[in-house]
């Protein structure tokens, strides 16, 4: 399981609260694109774009090369992973309630002789 730190992982949520940058990531996972094409679908200068790739630099889930005048970048996926993990350990945590609601609410159901919904396993 891939780890990172509390400021890490704030980061990386910080990176992904704008849309501008989540478009960003999505060409980028595509392959690698220099800062003019990641800028041309927003209508933005290269230097506004420029700040959205540090931002992603910053949470790790973009690396710039530089060629003469040319800065290209590429994804980082490692970062994404480790939310991932983060975000199933809730998802895991909600599903074990749920189907704890679940069972209780078809128990009180079946106590109370009310008829299961069509297609409900009994």
């Amino acid at each position: 399981m891939v780890e990172l730190t509390t400021p890490a992982l704030d980061a990386v949520f910080q990176a992904l609260t704008d849309a501008t940058r989540r478009a960003m990531l999505h060409s980028l996972s595509e392959g690698e694109r220099n800062i003019g094409e990641l800028a041309a679908p927003f209508d933005m200068s290269l230097a506004a774009a420029s700040k959205h790739v540090k931002v992603l630099e910053r949470a790790g889930l973009v690396r710039r090369t530089i060629k003469g005048r040319t800065h290209t970048c590429r994804l980082e996926p490692a970062p994404l992973a480790a939310v991932d993990d983060w975000l199933r350990f809730y998802e895991r945590f909600w599903n074990h309630r749920l189907d704890a609601l679940d069972a209780l609410l078809k128990a009180e159901d079946e106590a109370a002789g009310k008829p299961q919904p069509h297609g409900t396993p009994r």
